[in-house]
This record gives structure tokens, C-alpha cells and sequence, in this order.
């Protein structure tokens, strides 16, 4: 076949590229079904060789061509590079060897290049080709791998299990064993919770004493140790008679103190979060054991210098505020009171929540009457502290020996609201009926005291405990509506919108009743450490009777805790969830 001219362009010749093309096409077999690619084959397969591919569709394409003209020319060398030029025959002219090697090379490089674009559309083609057949047989073969439809409802995820996640990943063995053993951390801790509640006292009786010029401080030191010592319930004798007036307000910093002392050694000991009552228990021993020991030390410091501190009692008194103080915080570290709460009978364990809520709840209402009628009275109270005449640092000494003194007088305020009322000496009684009393101290606590009987206010403020043992009562109610799944309660609702069911009556009576015994023992209790003897003289007897006050709590919170619950129940319609 005649070649064409050159080109200027470089452009390929189109005679040799429909040559090269129809050749190709002669050349082409269809796939069987067994050679067609397979998209279920894993990733591993070995990848399409292209270079091999072009190779082989090449060296076809030359034996068709040397088929096709009779072996006229000699086949390509595979992988031979580029041709070698032809050497010019001696018998040829010049012109003509020129003319002819144009025109050969001309048709070998068209040729190429041809077969090169032929090949590599041929790669795509059957790439493509290959996907099609692979997709068509995808679609066509059985699906194996299904997947179960999840139905997102309420329903359905309420019947599903509750997965509980895992808790605080526990540190690896060396870690445990880097732990301070259990003598260290509860000295350590026994050990700052006793200076951080008896350096305050000893700063302010020191700066008062300091100012005033009645003593260095060692003599700082001493009263201080001994308002320490006082703080704790130990009874200090003193040349008047005996100071056995505990300052409430010190008392629950010791606890707090105590409570944090009783967290660090169970942290420390690695016993957080295990549920354990048994190491609680060894830790709140531990405590108490040590506290008691800085509490006998602290009574022979202070026995012999004017004072008089039973180191028996002292040892007695710190031991039972150790152990206490630190369980509380043992307990709360090892969650050792959720375990033991879960084990009490639903009555049980609500019926004292309830009676613990609802002591408290009448407690602050006696302290917001009795802090009402101490603002009532100011003036008085500015007058009793000017009396004084010891400059600033004596009144405010006053001042904070009031202000120590606080919680005791919201608890006698809680029994005057209850009735029983209390005492300010021998042969006085304060009450809402009655108001006997002698000569009294000038402190600026005693400016809040009623002038005389109530009458017909009395009546009103009767109704404060009452109020509050309601408050608690619902709040019981409520808590089991929409609290924490238990025994006693019903199911649940799964959908959103449902109606929440009501708690049983049974639940509620029984809680209810029990709820005022709890209470009265708790202000009982308080009434009794709130009271004691300032000297031995008129004023021996201070405070109210615990036995009176706990009797009208018990009865008074019972009912008042039954009618909040039963109001709530049938008058206050449940919430939907």
C-alpha cells in the first residue's frame, strides 16, 4: 500500500492507523464466560500485566502483517529497541535509497504508534468490559452477606438488655504497689485534719488575747487547745465550774475534716469504688484509733494550767467523732453505702431517707425563725457588744463565739417551733406558751429571745414543721416516680409520652411511718449534743430536754411526711416522660 508525504504537522498517517485498526479487530476473540473477571475474587489476585499485554498485541500484529504480505519482511526483534538504519546498496542511486528509508520509516513509526494507541484503548475496553460483566454478575448471583434491620423505637430498645458500661479502669500492679501503706496515709491524714481545725481556734482566741495583752502565744496555744478540746465535747473544767457547752459549728468542721481524712486513706489504700464495707470499716478504725491518741495527747497538754480536761474523756469523745467523721467518708469512697442501701427492704431504706430529709427540713425552718427574730433584734445585740468595752479585737471575739455557737441555737429554735421548747438555767422554761427566765449572760445570741408568749402567733408557727414534713413527703413521692427503677415500683413506660405509673400506697404508708421515728431520733440527738452547763451555778442547765423533743419530732414528722406523700399521690398528677 502507497505511503503518504510527510507531514509538517508530525500527524500519523491514516491509511496505516485504519490498517493497524482493522487488523486489530480481525485479531479480537471473545471472552468465554470462564475467563470473564470475577468481582467476588479476593484482593490478592494478581494485578493486569499492561506492558505484557502491549507486548503480545505487537508481536500479533507483526505475524499478521508478515502473513498478509507473503513474509516480504523480516519480523521485529522482541524488546529489540529501535530499528537499526539500513545500510545503502551500492547497485541503488542515492536518491532513491533516501526516497525508500523516508517512506519505510515513515510507515514503521505510524505503524507504532498506532499499535500503541490500538493497545492501550484495548486495555481500557477490556477493563471495562470486565467491571460491566463483574457488576452484572454481582447483581445477578444471591446476596449472602445480610445484615438484620434494626427498627429504632422505643419499644424496641426497652426490650433490649442495658449494657453497663465498665467502671474506672483499676491501674496496673506497679502502680498498686508504689501505694503508701495504711499507717502513713492515716497519720498523714488524721494528722493535717487535726491542725486544720485547731488552728483557727487557736488564731482567733490568739489574736484576741494578743491584742488585748493577756498573754503570748503560749497562752494563745492553750486557750486555743482547750476551745479545741471544747469542740469536741470534752467538757473543760475551769474555776467557775465546768464548760460543757459544745460550739456546733466547730464540731461539724471536725466531722468535714475527718470525713475528707477517712476519703484520702481509702484512695491511698486503693479500696475507691470497690463496694467494700468491710475495708470502710478498717479505715473509719484506723482514723478513729489515731485521732483518739492526738486527743489524749491534746487533754495532758492542756490538764494543769488553769483547766481541767479528763484525758479518759477526751480519748472517749475523739475516738466516736474519728470513727464517725471517717466512715462517713470511707463509705462514701468505697460506695459502700450504695451496696448496703441496695440490700435494705424499699421501706426501709426510703423510710429513713425520708426521715433524715425531713429532720433536716424542720431544722432549717428553726433556723430561719431564729435567725429572723435575731435580725428583729439588732439593736439589743449592738448594745450587749458595745457593753463590752474591749475594743475591736474583744468584740470580735464576741462575735465569733456567737457565730461558733450558731447551730446551737438553731437547734433550741427547732424546739421552741416543736413545742417542748428549752431552758436558759435552772427554773426557765422558753417556749411558745411560756417564757420563765432569770438573769442571763450579755451575749449577742441571747438578743433573738421572745419577750413572752407567742398567743395567736404561736398557732402559725406551729405550722413550719408541719410544712416542712410535707415537703419531705412529696419530695419521697416524687422520688419514686421518676427516681431509679426498684422493688415496690412499677415498670417504667418504654415510649416517650406515656403516663408515668404511680407508686404503690403500701411503699408510701410504710415509708411514711417510719420516716417520723428516724426524724424524731435524728433532732433528738441533736437537741442532746446542743445543750449542757456553763459553771455550776444558776446556769448548769442549758439547752432543750432531748427525750421531749425527740417524741413530738417522731409523731409530728410521721404525720406530716403521710399527708405530703398522700397529697402528692392523689393531687399532684404525674409528669409524662
Amino acid at each position: 500500500m502507497p505511503s503518504t508525504t510527510d507531514r509538517p504537522d508530525g500527524s500519523e498517517d491514516p491509511f496505516a492507523v485504519a490498517e493497524a485498526l482493522q487488523s486489530v479487530v480481525r485479531e479480537t476473540e471473545p471472552l468465554s464466560p470462564g475467563d470473564r473477571p470475577d468481582r467476588t475474587t479476593s484482593r490478592d489476585t494478581e494485578p493486569f500485566d499492561f506492558e505484557r499485554f502491549d507486548r503480545e498485541t505487537r508481536e500479533r500484529r507483526v505475524r499478521a502483517r508478515e502473513a498478509r504480505d507473503g513474509g516480504s519482511r523480516a519480523p521485529e526483534p522482541r524488546d529489540a529497541g529501535p530499528p537499526a538504519p539500513e545500510q545503502p546498496d551500492a547497485t541503488t542511486p542515492a536518491g532513491s535509497r533516501t526516497a525508500a528509508e523516508r517512506t519505510g520509516t515513515d510507515r514503521t513509526a505510524a505503524e507504532r504508534t498506532a499499535a500503541d494507541r490500538t493497545a492501550a484503548e484495548r486495555a481500557g475496553a477490556d477493563r471495562t468490559a470486565a467491571e460491566r460483566n463483574g457488576t452484572r454478575r454481582a447483581d445477578t448471583e444471591p446476596v449472602t452477606d445480610v445484615r438484620e434491620t434494626v427498627l429504632v423505637d422505643d419499644a424496641v430498645l426497652g426490650r433490649r438488655e442495658t449494657v453497663r458500661l465498665p467502671s474506672q479502669r483499676r491501674p496496673p500492679e506497679s502502680r498498686r504497689s508504689s501505694r503508701a501503706p495504711l499507717p502513713i496515709a492515716v497519720a498523714f491524714a488524721t494528722t493535717w485534719a487535726a491542725l486544720f481545725t485547731y488552728l483557727p481556734v487557736a488564731a482567733v482566741i490568739g489574736l484576741a488575747r494578743t491584742l488585748e495583752g493577756s498573754g503570748g502565744i503560749g497562752g494563745a496555744a492553750h486557750a486555743g487547745l482547750a476551745g479545741w478540746m471544747l469542740g469536741h465535747g470534752v467538757p473543760v473544767g475551769t474555776s467557775i465550774g465546768p464548760l460543757a457547752i459544745t460550739p456546733l459549728l466547730l464540731t461539724v468542721l471536725v466531722v468535714w475534716r475527718l470525713s475528707a481524712a477517712g476519703l484520702h486513706v481509702t484512695r491511698a489504700m486503693g479500696a475507691r469504688h470497690s463496694g467494700s464495707a468491710p475495708r470502710a470499716l478498717l479505715v473509719a478504725v484506723a482514723v478513729g484509733v489515731t485521732y483518739s491518741l492526738m486527743g489524749t495527747a491534746g487533754a495532758h497538754l492542756v490538764d494543769g494550767r488553769g483547766t481541767e480536761v479528763s484525758a479518759v474523756e477526751a480519748a472517749l469523745h475523739f475516738l466516736v467523732l474519728g470513727v464517725a467523721g471517717a466512715g462517713l467518708g470511707s463509705l462514701r469512697g468505697t460506695g459502700a453505702v450504695s451496696t448496703l442501701a441496695r440490700r435494705l427492704h424499699p421501706i426501709l431504706r426510703h423510710g429513713i431517707r425520708s426521715g433524715l430529709v425531713a429532720a433536716f427540713l424542720i431544722l432549717a425552718a428553726g433556723a430561719v425563725a431564729g435567725g429572723l427574730s435575731l435580725a428583729l433584734g439588732g439593736g439589743s445585740a449592738a448594745e450587749m457588744i458595745a457593753a463590752y468595752r474591749t475594743g475591736v479585737a474583744g468584740q470580735a471575739g464576741i462575735t465569733l463565739l456567737s457565730i461558733a455557737y450558731a447551730v446551737n441555737a438553731s437547734v433550741w429554735s427547732t424546739a421552741y417551733l416543736l413545742g417542748p421548747g428549752f431552758a436558759l438555767g435552772t427554773d426557765s422554761a422558753i417556749r411558745l406558751t411560756e417564757v420563765t427566765v432569770g438573769p442571763l449572760p450579755t451575749l449577742p445570741l441571747l438578743a433573738g429571745l421572745p419577750p413572752g408568749p407567742m398567743g395567736a402567733w404561736g398557732a402559725l408557727l406551729l405550722t413550719l414543721p408541719v410544712i416542712a414534713g410535707g415537703a419531705a413527703g412529696w419530695l419521697l413521692t416524687q422520688r419514686l416516680r421518676h427516681g431509679r427503677q426498684g422493688p415496690g415500683r412499677q415498670q417504667r413506660p418504654k415510649r416517650r409520652g406515656a403516663e408515668v405509673p404511680e407508686p404503690s400506697w403500701s411503699l408510701l404508708v410504710g415509708a411514711s411511718l417510719l420516716s417520723g421515728p428516724v426524724a424524731g431520733v435524728t433532732l433528738g440527738l441533736l437537741s442532746w449534743a446542743s445543750g449542757g452547763a456553763l459553771g455550776d451555778g444558776r446556769l448548769s442547765r442549758i439547752g432543750p430536754d432531748p427525750v421531749q423533743v425527740g417524741l413530738v419530732a417522731a409523731v409530728i414528722a410521721g404525720v406530716a411526711v403521710l399527708l405530703g406523700t398522700a397529697s402528692a399521690r392523689l393531687f399532684a398528677p404525674a409528669r409524662r416522660s
